[in-house]
């Protein structure tokens, strides 16, 4: 299966696999220090090759976790 590699706006490396036709993975390459990241493929193309880099860095900015710190819960004892 192939692979595109992506530069997000921070300078680090990426590399976004196809997981199944509705999920792509943003894998961190190099130096890159994030954790890989699980996207909803967009509907409108199948292809990571079709999509621009600011497709692509908004698709980053969509996942789980990305860009939000954690914050501690106010339940814990």
């Amino acid at each position: 299966m192939s692979y595109r590699k992506f530069i997000d706006r921070s300078g680090h490396s990426w590399s976004i696999r196809e997981r199944g036709r509705w999920e792509w993975s943003f894998e961190p390459e190099g130096g890159n220090p994030g954790p890989a990241r699980v996207v909803r493929a967009p509907g409108h193309q199948d292809d990571p090759f079709e999509l621009s880099n600011e497709e692509l860095q908004r698709l980053l900015d969509s996942a789980p976790g990305a860009g939000r710190p954690r914050t501690p819960s106010p339940f814990k004892d």
